[in-house]
């Protein structure tokens, strides 16, 4: 017998707050912890399709409408009164979260690859995460100069790069690309940063501003489809090309697809792939150790290399 629905949404939220938000967002561990107990909240997120439950999106949509509640209770009058709305944005938005800091944890990698390199990002959204060499970082023990300065907190076995990495060309493939020269749009990104981090706020500003003078190419398609084998024949030939991913493949419901994905990335150039655990159990189980709780696992070409905090604020290496 399968689970009932509404046990599932329960576990999701409390999921949530238990490994994503909790020592990160006290407002949003709050909300997850109050929508998990909730009957009323879960009956109004199972008229929502499964892929639209889930809590960024509902939380992002209600700051988007209403701004920020103060608590829980705010919360739940604002949504149960305001249904229609609310279910309005979570159908027509999707969280498409672009995190700059996230090329703290792949620069590591993408500085050991032979250079100059060809950089294909799959679930792009605005392009940021395409930009690794226009930011600055800081990993502690060693700095690379620009701005947004990128703060990553790394473990002694990481190899801090000493430069930023040749790109020489770039492109990214989205379903539904984000254009940083409209207002709504930029303004949805910056709902999608957590209430209280502010620097990750203020990063993603000067990011989208670099961005918007570059202006990364972006392709709308389908990673699965034919527009990704398109992408990789632009690449030029002399350069390493790298096809790579943060938090996009767990949308891809069918593990089957996402080895095909794999599969075909690996044949086409170097595949890094930075996901939930769960995204690839088979590399997970490779791993040498499990990683902390709510943390993405960094691979290439399906090894696993390091534990990575979700927003970019961490590095563990695990690779020898």
């Amino acid at each position: 017998m399968g689970v009932p629905n509404d046990l599932d949404v329960a576990a999701r939220y409390a999921r949530f707050a238990d490994t994503e938000t909790r020592g990160r967002s006290p407002l949003y561990e709050a909300l997850a912890r109050g929508v998990a107990a909730d009957r009323d909240v879960i009956g109004f997120l199972e008229t929502l399709p499964r892929e639209k439950q889930q809590p960024n999106l509902l939380f992002a949509a209600v700051r988007h409408l209403f701004g920020a509640p103060a608590e829980w209770n705010e919360f739940r009058r604002t949504l149960l009164a305001n249904r229609d709305a609310v279910a309005a944005v979570m159908r027509s938005r999707s969280t498409q979260t672009n995190e700059p800091a996230r090329c703290a944890t792949l620069l590591p990698l993408l500085a050991q690859l032979p250079p100059p390199l060809a950089l294909i990002e799959v679930g792009a959204s605005a392009g940021l995460c395409l930009l690794p060499d226009r930011y600055g970082y800081d990993y502690g023990r060693a700095k690379l100069d620009g701005a947004p300065m990128l703060h990553c907190a790394v473990n002694d076995a990481a190899p801090i790069p000493e430069s930023l990495p040749q790109i020489v060309w770039r492109a990214g493939l989205d379903l539904n690309p984000l254009d940083l020269s409209d207002a709504g749009q930029v303004a949805w990104l910056e709902t999608l940063v957590w209430p209280e981090q502010t620097e990750r706020l203020a990063n993603l500003r000067g990011a989208i501003e670099i961005a918007a003078a570059f202006k990364p190419r972006i392709v709308k398609g389908d990673l699965l489809g034919e527009s990704l084998a398109r992408l990789c024949d632009e690449a030029p030939k002399g350069a390493t090309l790298v096809i790579f991913h943060t938090a996009a493949l767990a949308y891809i419901a069918d593990p089957g697809a996402r080895l095909a994905f794999a599969a075909r990335a690996m044949q086409r150039g170097t595949w890094i792939s930075n996901e939930m655990p769960g995204v690839f159990p088979d590399i997970a189980r490779r791993a040498a150790a499990r990683g902390p709780a709510g943390h993405f696992l960094l691979s290439l070409n399906g090894t696993p290399v390091a534990w990575t905090d979700p927003h970019g604020a961490s590095l563990e290496w695990i690779a020898a």
